[in-house]
């Protein structure tokens, strides 16, 4: 599956088929949608099973060490394995949401190489019990003053997270609250975006402040994305507790319903600037079959390597180089940059 879709791919980039007028024109009105989903048709079932039900958080930190400059999907021995997952969980997930759906949710992490900053700028939580999920990715431009902004995602979304555990979640009015509780308790350095998602009586709830975000996905299709907040090209909304920061009077407030069956994928820019919305439909489609043999975790491994091949090549017709040419910027390639994916599917109760 990977190696159609990235040869497929790759034909939009290397001229062998279309000029560049033609490429870019077929990518953002996602014309090769419909091509890409028939090489799908075939394809067996991505099959992982787990029996792990706990409330741990399901993240997995991708060490830099292990990754590499020739890391490419296209050669099997280099595909980093799938996260091993803890078997030790209960079997039964206690939640405290309410209306006929649940979300269960898992998460990949690849910070960028970077021996000073191993663990990368994006952080995350996800609280199964509270139905809550939240991505944070630190502002890098604070580098040029010697502050890790990574050290202000972090904490702000532990206190985030403590903030959900210790509150009523089931509004965007609630979740307003956990972001200004989260923020006003954040003391470190730097800045960063945040997106905070609930379920709620078979509704997606969230704010979200800057250009990280997350999808909706119905049937293969996405049937709503939460938008950029930026002052300017590059500069997006963020929290920060310097006067040119923001606050969250700032934030989005954003109510969706939801169906069982959905699959919602929240992520840091790094995702969403690498990634088309017609390659993450056909990710997630090709990924999940119904709500029965969703596996979160190694969905949002599959889509976090996927952006990382993106993130390296110099050729592509990203979503970052479609942003740049907006502003007269003409730049091929994808852009590197930490990458956070975290994965909810959405079942009946």
């Amino acid at each position: 599956m990977a190696i159609d879709i990235l040869n497929k791919r790759r034909q939009l980039t290397d001229g062998s088929e279309f000029d560049v007028t033609q490429r870019r024109r077929l990518i953002d009105e996602s014309e090769i949608d419909v091509i890409i989903r028939r090489i799908l048709k075939d394809e067996p079932e991505f099959d992982v099973i787990t029996d792990d039900d706990d409330d741990e958080q399901f993240k997995f930190l991708l060490c830099s060490e292990k990754l590499s400059s020739v890391f490419d999907l296209i050669d099997d021995d280099d595909v980093l394995p799938i996260p091993e997952l803890n078997k030790d969980g209960g079997a039964d997930i206690s939640v405290g949401g309410t209306g006929s759906t649940i979300m269960v949710a898992g998460s990949f992490y690849i910070p960028k190489l970077n021996d000073e900053k191993p663990l990368g700028e994006d952080a995350s939580f996800i609280c199964i019990k509270q139905q809550t999920i939240g991505v944070a990715d630190g502002v890098g431009g604070w580098a040029k003053k010697g502050i890790d902004s990574g050290v202000y995602s972090r904490e702000l979304m532990k206190n985030a997270e403590l903030a959900v555990r210790n509150n009523d979640n089931s509004t965007t009015d609630d979740l307003m609250k956990v972001l200004n509780e989260a923020y006003s308790n954040t003391k470190a350095k730097g800045s960063s975006t945040a997106c905070i998602v609930t379920l709620s009586d078979d509704t997606l709830h969230a704010v979200n402040v800057g250009d990280s975000g997350f999808v909706v996905i119905r049937d293969g299709l996405i049937v709503y994305k939460s938008e950029i907040q930026q002052s300017r090209f590059n500069c997006p909304f963020q929290l920060g507790n310097a006067s040119s920061s923001d606050d969250p009077s700032v934030a989005q407030k954003i109510s969706f319903p939801v169906i069982a069956g959905d699959v919602i994928v929240l992520g840091t820019d790094g995702l969403f600037d690498n990634v088309h919305d017609f390659e993450l439909e056909t990710l997630v489609k090709s990924g999940v079959d119904s709500w029965e043999s969703d596996v979160p975790e190694s969905l949002a491994w599959r889509i976090a390597l996927y952006a990382l091949d993106n993130a390296k090549s110099t050729e592509l017709y990203s979503p970052y180089s479609r942003e740049c040419s907006k502003v007269g910027i003409e730049r091929d390639g994808g852009k590197y940059d930490d990458i956070t994916v975290i994965v909810a599917n959405i079942w009946p109760l």
